[in-house]
């Protein structure tokens, strides 16, 4: 093959990656009623803490049916853009004309690759806090500067292609068309996705999230790292080594549940089809 066909296969290729990127990464959920208090979180949130998302887009849905959760998105609360220390992802910040008590997240995104984000785009989705319990001061400025380094990497599509082939019969697929996730040693080192980048950025402190745990010879127990791309978002709100901060939309008013002023008659689409289907019955 030519160069010139060699350069047109290139585009061709990225022209078809491009469209599957958008096509996943468009909104098929409508958003819901707010199940946080956003505002709260807002206030309590630390630097280095994980904030997971509920994500309603075509690649959420993937995330969410392979891995059995409803979290689909990780991102890593850095702090106010007056807080930042890490000098590359204070200048981005200034260039996106924020204000400076901005709270700013790193995260992977599709067509994006890894970048700086407001906290305010996750306002009305679900949210919730994982916050690494009795993490080092040094470690976290670590944490955060890994990930912060890494701003402009591209996003690894490569990842999501081998989720999406869990939804299709292994025996029928040519082998090197098949997963590559459980392959030792494959994976793009340089491209990320969203809970790769954060566990990458943990194991750089070596701080444990989902480790596996064997016995060693003489009986005691040893730690081994996973491989960062098998970390999913919903293994930092699994970790027992991250303590989960949840802000519900009625804040402290739980405590008063007995006043709360609940509708009695299910919405017809909830109703048992049983029950929907007695009801024709008798009424013909």
């Amino acid at each position: 093959m030519s160069a010139v066909d060699q350069d047109g296969f290139s585009s061709w290729r990225y022209r078809l990656v491009r469209r599957f990127g958008d096509w996943l990464a468009t909104d098929v959920q409508p958003r819901g009623a707010p199940r946080t208090d956003f505002e709260r979180l807002c206030e309590h949130l630390r630097p280095g803490d994980v904030v997971l998302v509920e994500g309603r887009t075509r690649a959420s849905g993937v995330i969410q049916s392979v891995t059995l959760s409803s979290w689909s998105h990780a991102a890593l609360y850095i702090g106010r853009i007056s807080e930042l220390e890490h000098e590359g992802a204070r200048q981005r910040s200034e260039l996106g004309g924020w204000p400076r008590e901005t709270p700013m997240l790193v995260e992977a995104e599709m067509g994006r690759g890894v970048c700086l984000s407001t906290l305010a785009r996750y306002r009305g989705e679900h949210l919730r806090i994982c916050r690494p319990r009795d993490l080092a001061e040094t470690d976290r400025a670590a944490v955060i500067a890994y990930a912060c380094e890494r701003l402009g990497t591209p996003y690894d599509m490569r990842q999501i292609a081998d989720l999406l082939r869990f939804f299709l019969p292994y025996g029928i697929l040519p082998r090197r068309w098949r997963s590559t996730l459980f392959e030792a040693g494959h994976g793009d080192n340089i491209r990320a996705i969203c809970s790769t980048l954060l566990a990458n950025a943990f194991a750089s402190v070596r701080y444990p999230i989902l480790p596996t745990i064997h016995r060693g010879g003489n009986g005691e127990m040893v730690f081994h790292r996973r491989n960062g791309r098998l970390i999913t978002p919903r293994d930092f709100d699994h970790s027992p080594y991250f303590d989960i901060i949840k802000f519900p939309f009625f804040g402290d008013d739980v405590a008063r549940y007995h006043e709360l002023d609940w509708d009695e008659d299910a919405p017809r689409a909830s109703r048992p089809a049983a029950h929907r289907a007695g009801r024709a019955r008798g009424a013909s």
